[in-house]
């Protein structure tokens, strides 16, 4: 078993545990009305858009997703939520050290024993979800539940839903397809672009993702017999019938959309496994990019 592949089924033990650690770290997270950014990179921007929309949808106050090296400097915020596994990614750590004596931080990370445990206000530690290989799986979506959590969103439902994604088939001819696109609404658009890069990084496939209700204009174009639409989801009404009518396959997100992200992590393996590919090396990537000063 490769190392993403013993991670990413770890998951409902590890979402579990960050429901808990949520109590805990209550103060160092946003609080209602707080303006808020959450900022990551790769993966971690993804998970920043989801709980972005997540925390915006409850009504908890306005909050904007970032990737690290595009925060506008000249907003004003009450907080900003820096994602980051590693604890070392140059754009995420430039950014904290340019915010330090202006904008109250906190970094959620894998590894307190890193330079992030410096830069930032506060800490969250999720260690027990911290992984060896390159391509992020269960500590994005650990840190994402610690934050939906942390707004209420969170329920035991969504755990057993992660058990049910790890424990079903496939669907039939997934695997074989040449083309894949993931859509998303509101908070799930995140988790599309984060499916999206999963097929990218460990099997190479030609991706790509939208939210649902732009995939009919104009990329539904390439969807026909041997590709396959996946929904993270309820989806927009008429749109399975639109894609089922191209010859392409539909896949309906019956589970709660994180569960859902799951089941594409484990395709991602699958199709690697299929391409004679190694997930844990993923080609020109490496787990945190360092940039030299």
């Amino acid at each position: 078993m490769t190392h993403v592949e013993d991670e990413l089924n770890s998951q409902p033990e590890c979402w579990s545990r960050a429901a808990e650690a949520a109590k805990r770290y209550r103060d160092a997270l946003p609080g209602p009305g707080e303006r808020t950014a959450i900022v990551g990179c790769g993966t971690s921007y993804f998970m920043a858009q989801a709980v972005a929309g997540l925390r915006e949808s409850a009504g908890q106050g306005e909050t904007d997703a970032f990737a690290a090296s595009e925060f506008p400097l000249g907003r004003s915020y009450d907080r900003v939520v820096a994602l980051t596994r590693s604890g070392t990614t140059t754009e995420v750590l430039g950014l904290l050290g340019a915010l330090k004596g202006r904008t109250r931080t906190t970094a959620v990370t894998g590894d307190p024993d890193t330079p992030v445990a410096s830069m930032a206000d506060d800490l969250v530690v999720l260690d027990f979800a911290d992984e060896r290989s390159v391509v992020q799986t269960r500590f994005a979506t650990t840190a994402l539940t610690l934050l939906r959590a942390h707004l209420g969103l969170h329920t035991d439902s969504v755990v057993a839903d992660a058990r049910t994604a790890l424990a079903t088939p496939l669907p039939e001819g997934l695997v074989g397809c040449t083309q894949f696109t993931f859509l998303g609404r509101g908070w799930t658009v995140g988790l599309a672009h984060e499916a999206g890069l999963k097929m990218r990084e460990a099997s190479l496939s030609w991706t790509e993702t939208y939210p649902a209700m732009e995939y009919r204009h104009g990329p539904i174009s390439i969807t026909t017999e041997g590709t396959a639409t996946w929904m993270l989801g309820p989806a927009p009404e008429g749109l399975a019938g639109q894609v089922r009518a191209t010859g392409g396959l539909w896949i309906d997100g019956g589970l709660d959309p994180l569960a859902e992200l799951v089941r594409v992590q484990r395709l991602a393996v699958a199709v690697a496994a299929a391409r004679g590919l190694d997930p844990d090396q993923p080609r020109h990537l490496t787990r945190s990019v360092i940039l030299a000063p």
